[in-house]
């Protein structure tokens, strides 16, 4: 009697699993789809800016003769900037000084007739004005010459230069800008509407939509006025210093006021397969990985992305889609 190893029908019942076996997906990465209690938020778009941040501009007129710093370098406070030719400033304070050391000899020589009586009393309190007028302009002329060496009010990065070598710096004019690059925060205008809400908000995130990446904000601030062309009150939320690595001013993000909590059903943004206006997910069912058209809401406070409809709780899905698709291909 033969062996059933030997039949013809059980050897190819054998092959025939085994094949099944080896073309069944595999899943490199899996998750678990369940209910989570989120964060409810009230988002706002909001745009980066450091705390501390000056302009610097000189307050004397002359040719720029010594540029010190490009954008992106690192400063110290009291750092010389640039240097600016002000001779005439100079010159100025040299005549000032002049003047002051004739009014104090002046003054000395009224002085001594008021003593002897030889000058009246009005005399020599024209002379001491005279004296006092003198050592005010001295000062003046002396603080506009210094004016001539540009250093920054602060240590941090230069943001930007705005003149260059052999302009003409005038008072007021923009040199460079300054900011300390470890006391960020996220600007966002809130709507009248809204205002109420993000007031009792007791903290919130800040959102990087480009890089996906949260921050949590360590202080909210909303100013107490409201302007009168936009009706949006300005909010301001600090970011933690040891957070801020990549983060620069100008960065466009989005605040998230933490309003309350509820369970949601929420997926992670890599198992979301795009394609156009449709998104869907490959789920493991039964052996078998199914694309399945998913329809999302907005993302929760902790990256993960709210899904409306197309899952239920408790069903697996691939973390990544792409080898998935690939695997699906390779088995037809």
């Amino acid at each position: 009697m033969k062996s059933l190893l030997h039949t013809s029908p059980f050897r190819l019942a054998v092959a025939a699993l085994c094949c099944a076996v080896l073309s069944a997906p595999t899943f490199a990465q899996t998750h678990t789809v369940v209910l989570r209690e989120v964060p409810l938020t009230l988002p706002a778009e909001a745009v980066i800016e450091a705390t501390k941040q000056a302009v610097v501009a000189t307050q004397v007129s002359g040719r720029i003769v010594a540029v010190s710093v490009e954008a992106g370098q690192r400063v110290k406070a009291g750092q010389v900037l640039m240097r600016i030719d002000a001779r005439e400033a100079t010159e100025n304070a040299a005549a000032a000084r002049a003047q002051l050391v004739q009014a104090e000899a002046n003054y000395t020589r009224t002085q001594n007739l008021f003593k002897q009586k030889f000058i009246s009393q009005a005399a020599l309190d024209a002379a001491d004005a005279a004296l006092k007028s003198a050592r005010a302009q001295a000062g003046a002329a002396g603080a506009g010459a210094s004016h001539a060496t540009v250093t920054s009010p602060l240590s941090g990065l230069v943001a930007e230069r705005h003149a260059e070598l052999g302009d003409l710096a005038m008072p007021g004019k923009p040199l460079l800008t300054v900011f300390d690059p470890q006391g960020l925060r996220a600007v966002a205008n809130i709507p009248q509407y809204k205002l109420q809400a993000a007031q009792q908000a007791k903290r919130a995130r800040v959102e990087f939509p480009g890089s996906r990446r949260w921050l949590d904000g360590v202080r909210v601030e909303i100013l107490p006025t409201i302007d009168a062309q936009s009706h949006t009150a300005t909010a301001r939320v600090t970011l933690a210093d040891a957070d801020l690595d990549g983060v620069v001013p100008g960065m466009a993000a989005r605040v998230h006021f933490v309003v309350g909590s509820a369970q949601k059903l929420t997926v992670p943004p890599q198992a979301i397969l795009r394609r156009g206006e449709i998104s869907a997910v490959y789920v493991l069912k039964e052996g078998k990985s199914i694309l399945r058209q998913v329809r999302l809401g907005e993302p929760v406070a902790d990256g993960e992305i709210e899904v409306l409809s197309g899952l239920s709780t408790g069903e697996t899905i691939s973390l990544d889609p792409v080898k998935t698709g690939i695997e699906l291909k390779q088995t037809k």
